[in-house]
């Protein structure tokens, strides 16, 4: 089916930070297939752990025990602080476990028609309860009705929340990105989240960490809400816990982690051996390699590097970046660079039509780092200075 305004080329193979066309050209991979090949393509570590385990097992069904996902669950809830773990293929279906996980928290308050706050600009994803969620129109026309149970309000206005749960009695969570990337790279105050945790802690509110994007290192902390020194009470993930093999994982923690039980929830492939190898394997190698400061010090240099080059030039609004997530924000649409950068052998992304998205690989190296800055700004001016 034609869902995708595909790009006229086609990879082949994968080597660290570049990708090779059919016909052998290389190219600058600055966005690491949307923030999931954090570790590079054909990382050893990865490579190796998949093939280790196809040889042994790929599937049994969550009917039985499956020690591999037991181990990826203890890993996953030494490093975030939480309790326990559902597995399943992607963000989207991490993100609709948590929407369920809400209702029925709701349910067990007494409240009949539980809602959810959530925010304006949000991308939870394309399935029909998460694209309710989300706060785009342009993705969510043509297919009304949509899910009811949720209340948008403004990102990073506090007061809107809370005027929020002041008007409806029954909010039962806040669903909310600590950076929203597909929105903008929208990163909001420094507080925005600590004064979430206080307003669901008072109300009794469920506090819902969406950080498939934002996770897994990519904002220079395992996970973004460890910058506020806080915990949630559910927290989702996908994207690059698998560095390309599809999983994801929605945590809980506290009252959130009994909420759901045997039977109201499942997944066939969900944390199967393969996926759940895979992830474990990213994981050995974050900590093993130092990636997550390095993508605390190389985001902050992209950044820096960036903002020097592009002094000055009129059309760029703001730079704005929180480890390796960069948004370089243009006062018009600029969707025609992701094209001008193909041409020149850099692989970028325009979001929200005006923002410019970098979601390097965290092992990108410095030379590699140079060419993405250099030649990004050069298109940046000349395209902007020709009109």
């Amino acid at each position: 089916m034609p869902t995708y305004g595909r790009l006229p080329i086609t990879f082949e193979r994968g080597e660290g930070a570049w990708l090779f066309d059919q016909n052998n050209n290389r190219y600058l991979d600055a966005l690491s297939g949307i923030a999931v090949c954090s570790l590079g393509h054909a990382h050893p570590a990865v490579h190796q752990a998949i093939c280790k385990q196809s040889e042994k097992l790929l599937h049994t069904s969550n009917l039985y025990g499956i020690a591999v996902q037991e181990q990826l669950a203890d890993r996953l809830t030494e490093k975030s602080g939480m309790d326990n773990v559902f597995f399943c293929n992607s963000g989207a279906e991490a993100n609709e476990a948590a929407i369920k996980l809400a209702r029925k928290y709701g349910h067990q308050q007494g409240i009949e028609n539980p809602a959810i706050i959530v925010m304006e600009k949000s991308f939870h994803g394309r399935t029909l309860a998460t694209l309710s969620a989300t706060g785009n129109a342009k993705i969510q026309q043509g297919f009304a009705p949509l899910v009811e149970g949720f209340v948008r309000v403004p990102y990073n206005d506090i007061n809107a929340i809370k005027q929020a749960v002041e008007q409806h009695n029954n909010v039962v969570a806040v669903l909310v990105e600590p950076i929203q990337g597909e929105g903008g790279v929208n990163i909001p105050a420094a507080d925005y989240l600590n004064q979430i945790r206080s307003l669901c802690d008072k109300h009794n509110l469920l506090m819902m960490l969406d950080e498939i994007q934002t996770g897994m290192g990519r904002t220079g902390k395992f996970l973004a809400f460890q910058h506020n020194d806080i915990l949630p009470d559910v927290c989702t993930l996908a994207k690059a816990l698998g560095n390309g093999v599809p999983i994801g994982a929605c945590l809980a923690r506290g009252k959130a982690a009994t909420v759901l039980t045997a039977g109201n929830h499942g997944s066939t492939f969900g944390g199967n051996p393969l996926a759940c190898s895979a992830a474990l394997a990213v994981l050995a190698t974050l900590d093993a390699e130092n990636l997550i400061e390095q993508a605390a010090q190389k985001g902050d240099a992209i950044s820096a590097a960036l903002k020097e080059r592009l002094l000055g030039n009129a059309h760029v609004v703001d730079i704005r970046h929180k480890g390796m997530m960069i948004g370089i924000e243009l006062d018009r649409p600029c969707t025609e660079l992701v094209q001008a950068a193909l041409q020149n052998n850099l692989l970028i992304n325009v979001t929200a039509e005006k923002t410019i998205r970098l979601l390097p690989p965290f092992i990108i190296n410095d030379q590699q780092m140079t060419q993405l800055v250099e030649t990004l700004s050069t298109l940046i001016i000349k395209v902007k200075d020709s009109r």
